[in-house]
């Protein structure tokens, strides 16, 4: 399947705890600032987490500006017209690792605890199984237990942990989890019991 097909979904409205509203759509290139002030809004002690130097504005102009939904699906949350959520679909079109995609989420703060980010790696995982991707992988440093925590929730399983495997920003060491979800089912299995 196609990206394209994918694309006709959106916007989507949807309703998560305490009646909480939120819209998802596909990045745009008009974002480029309210996407710059998304990441800004991060707490700093959070872009240690982050894999990228997300405080320079070229790289989110690059971004915005280069946006190849077929490569990169990155769907942002909005409230009120403001990005408070994105979530990212990555893959390599070619090669040993074209059948896998890879997860990223981040939820501002304030808008944590309310299902945001798990109903965002819920889409992405859809549009994942609807690409015919057979795997879904996420990477986390060590002391990401929250995150870690829900993606064990949505059936994501712990695949390596190595002990100061990475350096953050600061270059200060950290664990590297990766944590995978497989899409396919078994067709040997497949249409049992039902």
């Amino acid at each position: 399947m196609s990206i394209e097909l994918e694309t006709p979904n959106f916007p989507k409205t949807v309703e998560l705890k305490e009646h909480f509203r939120c819209v998802l759509r596909p990045l745009e290139r008009s974002d480029e600032k309210q996407f710059y002030d998304f990441f800004q809004a991060v707490p700093e002690p959070e872009h240690l987490f982050i894999k990228h130097r997300v405080s320079d504005p070229k790289l989110i102009h690059d971004w915005c500006q280069h946006i190849d939904l077929g490569r990169n699906f990155p769907l942002l949350a909005l409230v009120a017209n403001k990005i408070v959520g994105a979530a990212t679909l990555h893959q390599q079109l070619a090669g040993w690792k074209r059948h896998i995609g890879r997860v990223s989420v981040l939820v501002l703060p304030q808008f944590r605890g309310r299902g945001l980010a798990r109903a965002m790696v819920g889409e992405i995982v859809r549009i994942a199984r609807n690409l015919g991707l057979e795997r879904v992988e996420a990477e986390f440093i060590g002391e990401q237990d929250a995150a870690i925590r829900m993606f064990a929730l949505l059936g994501f399983s712990n695949l390596a942990r190595f002990e100061n495997y990475v350096k953050d920003m600061q270059a200060v060491s950290h664990d590297y989890v990766l944590m995978g979800l497989n899409l396919k089912v078994d067709e040997e299995y497949a249409g049992v019991g039902g």
